[in-house]
């Protein structure tokens, strides 16, 4: 099975499976050496449910390290792409609300 066919699972803030999601890394950029959200060894990426939360999915290469996902909030989740410089996934019809917010955050902010 490779990693995109790797199902995880999601939990609520207490601590119980809601979902499953596919294994995804696309808030990870290129630092010059290796893939990774930020931290040597570890990734994330950006899914949406059916009925509208926004996850984000976390992995690590280091041994005993569990991937699983967590929900988030719409500004959660579009702090993530904007951190991560992203911004390509804004153009995803499954992230169209977060491509609203950004518009509406960030347009016309220069003189």
């Amino acid at each position: 099975m490779s990693k995109e066919d790797e199902k995880v699972n999601v939990y609520d803030g207490e601590g119980k499976v809601i979902a499953r999601v596919s294994m995804t890394r696309n808030l990870d950029y290129w630092d010059g050496r290796n893939w990774s959200c930020g931290g040597t060894g570890y990734h994330e990426g950006l899914t949406k449910l059916k009925d509208g939360r926004y996850v984000i999915v976390y992995s690590s290469q280091w041994q005993g390290d569990r991937p699983h996902g967590e929900i988030v909030s719409k500004d959660r989740a579009l702090q993530a792409i904007l951190h991560t410089d992203s911004l390509d996934l804004l153009e995803e019809k499954r992230f169209a609300e977060l491509k609203q917010m950004y518009d509406e955050q960030f347009s016309d902010q220069e003189e």
